[in-house]
């Protein structure tokens, strides 16, 4: 599965810049759910020529903007140890509306369609479960139209 999930994504996120989509994905696993249920990850970018002591642009709603401007250490720590490494340095935090979430174990609607070569990979797996979630995901990623940046 680790092997056809970039797959799957890469053409959404290579459209809107991404180098790494896992902080986006895994955001509520790298936060916890509590912090990623208020804020979005946006952007992160890092000065010319480095790949640390980068700036983690966070999208924070309403007054949770405040909450998560008091816990932004422990976010920085967290993305950080998602890294492996010093990546992040601050946050800036803009006021806005968060992606919403479903809550875990509630079917996601997933648009869209399977892009031809992406369905015709996925085919020879042999776990109809594992297909139909990698499909989903597909379905997902072909109707996604806003996808936040990390440059």
């Amino acid at each position: 599965m680790a092997e056809l999930v970039p797959l799957v994504g890469r053409k959404a996120f290579r459209r809107f810049g991404f180098v790494d989509s896992a902080v986006v994905a895994r955001w509520p696993e790298i936060v916890g759910p509590d912090y990623a249920r208020h804020s979005t990850p946006e952007s992160l970018s890092f000065p010319h020529g480095k790949r640390s002591g980068g700036t983690l642009n966070l999208s924070a709603t309403g007054s949770h903007a405040l909450m998560i401007q008091h816990v932004a250490p422990q976010i920085i720590e967290r993305v950080n140890r998602f890294f492996g490494y010093d990546a992040v340095a601050r946050i800036a935090i803009r006021q806005g509306l968060a992606v919403e979430r479903a809550p875990a174990g509630e079917a996601v609607q997933t648009p869209g369609e399977v892009p031809e070569d992406v369905a015709g990979s996925l085919k020879a797996i042999a776990d109809d479960g594992l297909r139909q979630s990698l499909e989903d995901l597909a379905r997902q990623m072909s109707g996604t139209k806003g996808l936040p940046v990390i440059r």
